[in-house]
């Protein structure tokens, strides 16, 4: 079954949240722009900017928006989307309000019988080439995590961090990997007349235990893949480069604990895990509370609605693989017994890695690592700083948060 059912779990509560007021180098060099579907320009979200000579790396909002900074200024930036021709930006002109228009790649296969592929030889060819398509080393990743919750279509809670990641070899599992805050900062709250919030679990430790290519027990085990049926679609592009694609659809309802909609994306040429996209199967709403709900206030009703994780990797100049972003998605219905209606509620979190070096040695102790069951929307104020914007990349907030934010700071 999989392994982080105890792990991320959503935490209903009746007590209204508080407001919490790069290394050595200085990211002082600013790389920012927009990306739009060049055919319809509809603007493209987690879209992965990459500055390749400086492994720093950033995704788009959800307006396709996008903040990149450098410690000087790089030729050119890499812009690359699933089903889209990457491209490669040059920046001689100019560097800021960059307007990039990607095209959607069509596939040409040649002499590849898709429809020979067995789904199931497939993924187990991929699982045996793990060890040799990641990285070998142990390396330390700077990162950017966000973690929001919105009642209806109001933002409650908007927490930051740029954090450490520790991941060891490919070769080990996860639980040699820590996660510690370098600094961090709460922007809202809700209102103090609110009767339910939100609190998750685990928060940047998802990106140790969702891992799902080193986290192998998570799902890629024959224990967990016979539950599923296995099927082949259509392939994909991803960095220009074609995927396999194999959804994996429960097919064992007789479990106690709920399964998820799967879909793996494998390089072509290498068999590299590329992308997961999981998707918990709500059919049975008591199989998916029990996986999503921790603790409720007596006399509120959950209605579970969606949990669903994205997880890319990517490739870097020597054909190896590392983990690039992940983000949740949480939602369900609350409401009080004998109430009419019921209120939507929505969390997101989401992490993507921005740098990358090797390191030999875990520098994160035990004691400074963040913890599987901390909340991280109660501790980020310990590690509240004024310059949280200066040196670090982050995901660039989408206009509806900005307004958010303005509109509650405001209110108080």
């Amino acid at each position: 079954m999989l392994r982080f059912r105890t792990y991320f779990l959503v935490l209903v509560f009746l007590f209204p949240l508080l407001v919490f007021g790069q290394d050595s180098e200085t990211l002082s060099f600013v790389i920012s722009g927009e990306v739009r579907d060049n055919a319809n320009g509809k603007k493209l979200e987690n879209v992965n900017i990459t500055a390749p000579q400086r492994h720093l790396a950033t995704v788009t909002n959800a307006d396709g928006r996008f903040t990149l900074k450098t410690v000087s200024r790089p030729d050119y930036i890499t812009v690359s989307h699933v089903g889209y021709k990457t491209q490669r930006v040059s920046l001689r002109s100019s560097t800021t309000g960059l307007k990039i228009r990607l095209v959607p790649l069509n596939i040409v296969l040649g002499d590849v019988m898709v429809t020979n592929q067995d789904p199931h030889v497939l993924l187990a060819e991929a699982m045996s080439r793990i060890p040799d398509n990641y990285s070998k080393q142990s390396e330390l990743m700077t990162c950017f995590y966000r973690e929001t919750a919105k009642k209806r279509s109001k933002f409650i809670s908007v927490s930051e961090a740029v954090v450490d990641l520790y991941k060891s070899s490919y070769e080990n599992g996860p639980y040699s990997d820590r996660v510690s805050i370098v600094k961090g900062r709460k922007l809202v709250s809700q209102k103090p007349g609110d009767t339910l919030g939100i609190r998750m679990q685990g928060g940047p430790t998802e990106v140790i235990f969702l891992d799902v290519v080193k986290n192998r027990g998570l799902i890629l085990n024959q224990e967990d893949l016979h539950n599923y049926l296995l099927k082949l679609q259509d392939p994909v592009t991803i960095d220009d480069r074609i995927q396999w694609v194999i959804s994996a659809i429960p097919n064992n309802d007789m479990l106690e604990y709920a399964l998820y909609h799967i879909t793996f994306y494998i390089d072509m040429e290498t068999l590299a895990f590329t992308r997961a996209e999981l998707e918990l199967d709500m059919r049975d709403s008591e199989k998916a509370t029990r996986l999503m709900l921790v603790k409720k206030p007596n006399g509120v009703r959950f209605k579970p609605k969606e949990l669903s994780f994205v997880v890319n990797y990517r490739q870097d100049e020597n054909g190896v693989s590392h983990i690039n972003y992940i983000r949740s998605t949480y939602r369900f219905n609350c409401d009080w017994k004998r109430r009419l209606f019921s209120t939507g509620f929505t969390a997101v979190n989401e992490m993507v890695v921005t740098d990358r070096r090797e390191c030999p040695k875990n520098p994160i102790d035990r004691k400074s690592s963040f913890g599987q069951r901390d909340s991280f929307s109660q501790m980020v104020g310990n590690f509240s700083d004024p310059d949280f914007w200066k040196d670090y990349n982050i995901i660039e907030p989408t206009e509806s948060l900005e307004h958010a934010i303005k509109k509650l700071k405001k209110s108080k």
